[in-house]
């Protein structure tokens, strides 16, 4: 199943991490395209970092030559035996949901997980659930997104719970009968970094559910915020950082380095500081 190889790629690397590439126009070196500056990052990192998550907002910006850049950045990636995570976030109604499924969990070549909005309830859902089981995808649901503004609705207090609480349970649920070999379900959630008591609270409520988190870095979430995401045994999450990474040759730190060495050489200090975290 998908989620045991995502598991066992970063218990092989001892990095729980995945780069972000955002592609966006002041992060690339004057003279080179999105996939040549995608293919130097994915080259500096495929040994050391198990995934890489390009968020297709950045591709899609550029029109049809984006959307080809977006599915050649996934190829390359794969090619390299890196597991990719499409940040697409969709969420519609079931026919258009169904569509999108198919557009982006809907053949081999495509990305192995992607991201989905879930604000649209269960039948918005079920298409994706359905091409993660044909064709051995995940998804990663939206539950409490790093940003300020999530709380004007993930934080409301519905009943005796709270909304994110409410999506939680949802995608535990839904998640049920692709529980793989590891105890985690390749039906997996989004949880913000910058928000360290809901990881705590959400890691412990969600026992079988894999997060993914953003917000390490630049949005203000620290090693010590994100230990919070791991399981007893140091499992059940993967760690986002896109600039971070991507654009750490800007970084006075990495001066004299060229985006791809610098690439490496943030993404091996991240994992180095998480690895102190988790031991």
């Amino acid at each position: 199943m998908i989620i045991d190889k995502l598991i066992v790629k970063i218990q092989e690397m001892g990095n729980p991490t995945v780069v972000g590439l955002d592609p966006q126009p002041d992060f690339i070196p004057e003279g080179l395209s999105i996939t040549e500056f995608n293919k130097g990052i994915i080259d500096a990192i495929f040994d050391i970092v198990p995934a890489v998550k390009p968020q297709i907002a950045f591709y899609e910006r550029f029109g049809a030559p984006g959307i080809e850049a977006y599915f050649e950045t996934i190829k390359m990636a794969k090619d390299k035996g890196m597991l990719v995570i499409g940040d697409v976030k969709r969420g519609d109604i079931a026919s258009t949901a169904a569509a999108y499924a198919d557009a982006h969990i809907g053949h081999a070549e495509h990305a192995d997980f992607i991201t989905i909005n879930p604000y649209l309830g269960g039948d918005s859902v079920s298409p994706f659930l359905d091409n993660c089981r044909k064709f051995d995808k995940g998804i990663f649901v939206l539950v409490k997104t790093s940003n300020p503004g999530s709380a004007d609705f993930q934080d409301l207090y519905v009943g005796d719970k709270y909304f994110y609480e409410i999506v939680g349970e949802k995608v535990a649920i839904w998640g049920e009968e692709l529980i793989g070999e590891h105890g985690y379900s390749a039906v997996a959630a989004v949880v913000g970094a910058t928000h360290p008591r809901i990881l705590t609270k959400l890691r412990w409520y969600l026992p079988s559910v894999f997060f993914l988190v953003p917000g390490y870095g630049a949005q203000g979430g620290t090693a010590a915020d994100i230990c919070h995401a791991f399981d007893k045994d140091g499992s059940g999450a993967i760690i986002n950082n896109s600039r971070g990474i991507i654009a750490a040759y800007k970084n006075e730190k990495y001066a004299g380095l060229d985006f791809a060495a610098a690439a490496r050489a943030a993404a091996i200090q991240m994992r180095d500081e998480i690895k102190e975290v988790l031991s």
